[in-house]
Formats: structure tokens, C-alpha cells, sequence
């Protein structure tokens, strides 16, 4: 479907929030010599809980029927265990996004205060580096996903997706680490993206620098199933940009940051070992799902929801009841997916083969079943490491004392 076009989605005219001082000359040369290598909920809600596996391989179908969602092909099981090691940190309020800054420390974003903090990942004491201007937090709006530059060393640039009182945008801001005054560590927020539809559900939320460089974000359809379908709307997208916010080759379509579309609320990004990129996303009361992301694909929503196997549509590799899931964010570790679970309160564990039709390898397995609650995101942390999010503190969940917090997994 690489020849989809789409129509312009840079979002409403107007100047950008340039800063001077930021460097762009870097990241033309990123994009000029970037190539595509291949390549949620708002209610956490539904009905159901038996858990479906799906094994479609994520092309098209060409069936026009839409025959019933299997709810468990046969798949071998998986074999593997998951462990926590230590407790890194507690006492979190609404965290979200999570980034690794180089040497080991995390930087964690408050969705409900709109701050961002950083946490010693040795010894998890927390340094509060400062609110981000203009967030609005309400619903499930509010500062979300955070992503550090791939160029950090030189620029010491950190991102960040946010609600604000008319939209959802993407805004870069500079981290003086020498700074004295805890509070005061951020630069002002330059906007390389603004014009993403909010809503009181749905908006998204999640971004990460892909391995091509480039900067992608996962977006809701605000509980407008329209939107999603609609290519010039930059709700219920994967979108792809430059540093700066801009288009680049590789994507649909050359003046668009419109990378798929047809998603109902994506809350995780993560490439695999094959530098494939995978995307959690929210159902609405059936299937929840664990899409394989191709450049202009059609994952469905609103017309298919889970494996319809209809012309036109790319199914889901796995899926899963809203009960056993509701998916935030994935990592990927030891040849997994790691996908955290809000509603499902577990950690679900995709093993994939490596080839784009035969995935998953084995069934998904699930951890830490209700021990410590919503799970909100999940962060690949080196080697057999992850760092676990919990979101107990988002008004849905029942927070226990410590909440929330940042859990350390030893994965096998």
C-alpha cells in the first residue's frame, strides 16, 4: 500500500515556536540519509474476558468476507519467565512517558502535573526538572510521551507530546544538566508539530526516535471513528517526522507526516530486532491489538476491530479482550514484545519469529497478573532489562501505598 497518497496534514498555517540556538543543519543531514528499513484507552473498557491470539500475517486480505475473529489459533506455547529485581522508585503521581538519558538515568513525565523528572537509575532519587509550558491536563490529556534526541550528547534536547486547551502537539526543549535550581532545568518549548485533534479520550500520546532517526508518534481518533480513516486528519495515525517536525522520504506520501492510518488509539511503539516496527492500540469492546506497522497500511478502524480478515484492511498479529489488556506501551527484549497492560493489569509477552509472516512465534504469556495493578508503560533497559511503569495514580486505578512506581524485570 506504499502508493497511498495523502493529502497535506501539517495542521492549522502559522509560524513556528522556533527557538534560536537549535541546530537544523544536523538534522537535515538525519533525514536527507534516512531510509525506511520496514517500515488505546481512553475508557479501558469492554466487555469479555477471554483472551484471542491472532496469526494473521500483517498483509492486506483479500477476502471481502469478514468471517468471526478466531480466539485462539494454534500456536505453540511460550516458554520464558519474567522476575523483578528491585523497586527503582516510588511515589510517582500520573506517570506516563518514560525516556533513558545516556548513562542510565530515566527522565518520566507526569500526565495530571505536566512535569518532568529525572530518576538516578541506580538509586532512583528523583530530580524534578521542571513543568512544560501550556499542558493541559484533563481526561486522558495532559503531558504524555517523552523521547530524548538521538543526537542528546550534542544537543541535550528532550521531547515531548502534550495536551494542550486546543490540540495535542509535539514540542522539543533543551535540559541544561548544569543547572543549579531543581524546577528550572528546562528551556522553553519549541513546537515542531501542533494541529493533532484532542479529546477527552483518545489522544494518543506515545513517541520514540525509530532507528532510522526519525522522531514517530503514535496518535488517537478522540473518540471520532472518522477521523481515523480521514488522511488528512492526524488523528488515529502513526505519524513519522524529521527532528523538526517535518516530512521526509520514506513516508505515504512526500509533504505528509502520515505514516498509517486506520488506528483507534495507539499507546506503544517499538522496533524489534529486524528494525520492524510494532504499535499496541486500544479496541473499542472486542479485540485489543498488537499490529506489524507497514508504511501506508490501513489497520482498520472504525470499519474492523481485531482480525476481520476484509480486503483492504491489515489484521492484527495478536489480539487480545479489553479485560486481559487495554495496552499502553511495548518494549522489545530477548526476541518479545513487552507489552504493559492497563484494564488487564499485566505484562503480556509476544516471542517473535523474526519473519514478517509467521509472527507470533509462540502464544502470549502474561505476568505479574495483578500484583501491581495498572501497568502503563515498559521500557527496554539493556541486555535482559526492563523498566516497568506502573499507573495506579490516573484516577482509575487503586492506588497502594508507594504508587506508582518504576519496577526493574529480569526477563529469560
Amino acid at each position: 500500500m506504499r502508493g497511498v497518497l495523502f493529502g497535506s496534514v501539517r495542521g492549522p498555517a502559522g509560524p513556528r515556536d522556533r527557538r534560536r540556538g537549535l541546530r537544523r543543519g544536523t538534522v537535515a543531514a538525519l533525514a536527507a540519509g534516512s531510509l525506511v528499513l520496514t517500515a488505546g484507552c481512553s475508557s479501558d473498557g469492554g466487555s469479555g474476558s477471554v483472551a484471542g491470539i491472532g496469526g494473521t500475517p500483517p498483509v492486506a486480505r483479500s477476502s471481502p468476507a469478514a468471517p468471526k475473529p478466531s480466539a485462539s489459533p494454534s500456536l505453540p506455547p511460550a516458554k520464558g519467565s519474567v522476575r523483578v529485581v528491585s523497586t527503582l522508585t516510588e511515589g510517582l503521581d500520573s506517570p506516563w512517558g518514560l525516556a533513558a538519558l545516556p548513562g542510565g538515568d530515566l527522565l518520566v513525565s507526569s500526565r495530571d502535573k505536566g512535569t518532568i523528572t529525572r530518576i538516578d537509575g541506580k538509586t532512583g532519587r528523583k530530580t524534578l526538572l521542571g513543568a512544560v509550558p501550556g499542558v493541559s491536563p484533563a481526561g486522558e490529556g495532559g503531558l504524555l510521551g517523552i523521547a530524548v534526541s538521538p543526537t542528546y550528547g550534542a544537543d541535550h534536547l528532550v521531547y515531548a507530546y502534550f495536551t494542550t486547551e486546543s490540540d495535542n502537539r509535539i514540542a522539543r526543549m533543551q535540559y541544561d544538566e548544569n543547572g543549579t535550581t531543581p524546577g528550572r532545568l528546562l528551556g522553553a518549548p519549541d513546537t515542531i508539530l501542533r494541529g493533532i485533534p484532542k479529546g477527552a479520550i483518545h489522544n494518543g500520546g506515545r513517541i520514540a526516535f525509530g532507528p532510522d532517526h526519525m522522531l514517530y508518534a503514535g496518535t488517537g481518533e478522540t473518540g471520532d471513528g472518522s477521523l481515523a480513516q480521514d488522511k488528512k486528519s492526524l488523528a488515529g495515525k502513526i505519524l513519522r517526522m524529521t527532528p523538526d517536525g517535518e516530512p521526509l522520504h520514506g513516508n505515504p506520501a512526500a509533504d505528509s507526516v502520515v505514516y498509517s492510518y486506520g488506528h483507534r488509539n495507539v499507546e506503544g511503539l517499538a522496533w524489534d530486532g529486524q528494525e520492524q516496527l510494532w504499535a499496541s492500540e486500544f479496541g473499542h469492546d472486542t479485540w485489543d491489538e498488537l499490529n506489524r506497522i507497514v508504511p501506508g497500511g490501513n489497520y482498520g478502524w472504525p470499519e474492523a476491530e481485531g482480525r476481520a480478515g476484509r480486503k483492504g484492511f491489515i489484521d492484527p498479529v495478536a489480539q487480545w479482550k479489553p479485560s486481559e489488556a487495554s495496552p499502553s506501551g511495548i518494549a522489545f527484549v530477548k526476541g518479545s514484545i513487552w507489552m504493559a497492560g492497563l484494564r488487564g493489569e499485566r505484562l503480556w509477552r509476544i516471542p517473535l519469529s523474526g519473519s514478517g509472516g509467521k509472527e507470533p512465534l509462540a502464544a502470549p504469556q502474561s505476568f505479574l497478573k495483578g500484583k501491581y495493578g495498572r501497568l502503563r508503560t515498559v521500557l527496554a533497559a539493556g541486555g535482559d532489562r526492563l523498566w516497568l511503569v506502573t499507573s495506579n495514580t490516573d484516577t482509575r486505578g487503586t492506588p497502594k501505598p508507594g504508587d506508582d512506581r518504576i519496577l526493574e524485570l529480569a526477563v529469560r
